[in-house]
This record gives structure tokens, C-alpha cells and sequence, in this order.
């Protein structure tokens, strides 16, 4: 992804200056609800080694392997507390358009915050 497009997780920022500084290890969520964007940002980009290393490790899976039919296409944040956030994902599959709704908990780990597991609905 170009450096100065906008950012998948739809803040309006560009990508460099929102997503894409915590993807390459330049800083740290500061929230559960930016840690979620980033996650999401990560997989419309394609850096699921970002995801990986964002999950609890007590829950994540053993391998990601990304959806090469799959191209996420929007982010709504319906609400989000301290260590959670509620959303919208859209998303095409082979051309068909879709969305996944999901409750998503986080907790602080070592002063990072990392991805727990969630409730799709």
C-alpha cells in the first residue's frame, strides 16, 4: 500500500501516519479500538504477520494464511470500551460483497495491547 493513501481502517489519516506506524513497529496502540483498526488494517494490506503478533497468544491460531479471494473493503465501529470494540467489516469474495459483525475484547499485555478473541454475530 502507497505510503500516503488513505488508511484502510477508515480514519481519514493516511496510511503512514495512522495504520501504517504501528504495522512496521514505529508505535504502539494506545487503545483497544486502535489496536482493532490497525488489525483491520492489517488485513486489507495483507500483513497478517502484524495480526499474528497482535493476538493473545493464548488464543490465537497456529497459522494465518491469508484469503487471496477476500478484499476488505470498509470499517464501521458500531461502539467500543476499554477493552472492547463492536464493528462492521465489509468485504468482496470472489465479487460478492459481504460483512462480518463482531463484539472483539482485547487486553494489556506487558504494557501492549493485543487482541483476545471475539463474538460474531
Amino acid at each position: 500500500m502507497a505510503l500516503q493513501q488513505t488508511c484502510p481502517c477508515g480514519s481519514g489519516a493516511t496510511y503512514d501516519a495512522c495504520c501504517g506506524r504501528l504495522h512496521r513497529g514505529a508505535a504502539l496502540a494506545s487503545s483497544a479500538e486502535e489496536l482493532m483498526r490497525s488489525r483491520y488494517a492489517a488485513y486489507a494490506v495483507g500483513d497478517t504477520d502484524y495480526v499474528f503478533r497482535t493476538w493473545h497468544p493464548r488464543t490465537r491460531p497456529d497459522d494465518l494464511a491469508p484469503d487471496p479471494a477476500l478484499i476488505w473493503t470498509g470499517l464501521r465501529i458500531i461502539g467500543s470500551g476499554a477493552d472492547w470494540v463492536e464493528f462492521v467489516a465489509s468485504y468482496t469474495r470472489d465479487g460478492v460483497a459481504g460483512s462480518m459483525h463482531e463484539r472483539s475484547r482485547f487486553e494489556q499485555r506487558g504494557g501492549r495491547w493485543v487482541y483476545v478473541d471475539g463474538e460474531v454475530s
